[in-house]
């Protein structure tokens, strides 16, 4: 994907450029300078920790051990629905296939909560989510690229996140690459504050636990079951299509990149895991091109479409004996 500059600064740049043809250049710099901007590889990154998100990510580690002491069928329960809710349909359906590649058409409104979703899972608000992985299939396993195992497994799984820049609050500089969310002030709203939505299902599921159990201790141990158990697991699914999709399973088609197809990340992910397909055909809402490769978040979009909430998906077309990426 190529850089954008925002609509005022195109409508500036184009002015300034009709009436003195020598700022031209001056053009060409900005866009590089976007360019630079964005390259997130780890040697773009300045090397140093970001402590305030690796305490988060330490604090969560620490409560989802904590969580296995406190196992109940409730918990599993809390579990298993907000890590459906989270991953599948935040990350998979929206923040992914939806935002980033506009693979389907949905109402605004069930776009929204969709992407309310995704905030669930701890993994950023929808403009830094979006833009770091458009930035990723542009640069797709080289220089620039924010999580390639070139850089290192063990960087391209959570050093990324754990050192280099933080850029979580600057909108403007990600919104480049996202100028269709950050014209939105939903999703502007739903990036900046994007912790909201996790704190609130954190409290209700400590009520929920509460009155279920009529017990403090029973609220405890469903915050930490379907908070932070539930975000640890969800965290570390994502971060294996980052790592181990790039390292590890077959190749169906020959992209430029290392993306493989790997079935038991497919597993965690709801079928994030055919990345091979994906990398192959970014756009299409399906992953699992194949019978046999299980793709619950295609599932859940299908379903919506069955309901009149999605339209305009996009399924990729291929030969399945002569299986090439889409424009070769």
């Amino acid at each position: 994907m190529t850089p954008m500059l925002t609509p005022e600064e195109t409508t500036t740049t184009q002015a300034a450029a009709a009436a003195h043809p020598r700022v031209i250049p001056a053009v060409a710099e900005v866009r590089q300078k976007v360019k630079q901007d964005l390259r997130m590889g780890r040697a773009y990154q300045q090397g140093r920790i970001n402590w305030i998100t690796t305490i988060a990510m330490g604090l969560f580690h620490v409560g989802a051990i904590a969580a296995l002491f406190f196992f109940s069928w409730k918990n599993l329960l809390a579990f298993a629905v907000m890590y459906f809710f989270a991953i599948n349909v935040g990350i998979g359906m929206a923040y992914h296939r939806l935002l980033t590649h506009r693979g389907y058409k949905t109402p605004k409104w069930v776009e929204y909560f969709l992407t309310m979703c995704g905030t669930l899972a701890l993994e950023g608000g929808p403009i830094f989510w979006v833009a770091t992985h458009r930035v990723h299939h542009q640069n797709s396993d080289d220089e620039g690229d924010p999580h390639t195992p070139h850089d290192g497994s063990w960087w391209a799984h959570a050093g990324w996140i754990l050192s280099g820049r933080a850029l979580h609050s600057e909108t403007a500089l990600l919104g480049r690459y996202a100028p269709d969310l950050t014209r939105d002030p939903v999703h502007v709203w739903l990036s900046k504050y994007h912790w909201v939505p996790l704190t609130i299902s954190g409290i209700l599921l400590g009520v929920i636990g509460g009155l279920a159990t009529h017990s403090v201790m029973g609220g405890i141990s469903m915050i930490l079951w379907g908070t932070f158990l539930r975000v640890t697991v969800g965290l570390h699914a994502t971060w294996l299509v980052n790592s181990a999709t790039h390292m590890w399973g077959k190749r169906r088609f020959q992209t430029k990149d290392d993306s493989r197809n790997n079935w038991w990340v497919a597993l965690l992910t709801g079928g994030e895991g055919w990345h091979n397909n994906h990398h192959a055909h970014p756009v299409s809402a399906r992953h699992g091109l194949a019978w046999y490769e299980f793709d619950v978040n295609y599932y859940g979009i299908w379903l919506l479409s069955k309901i009149g909430l999605a339209k305009k998906i996009q399924i990729a077309k291929f030969d399945p004996h002569d299986p090439k990426p889409a424009g070769a």
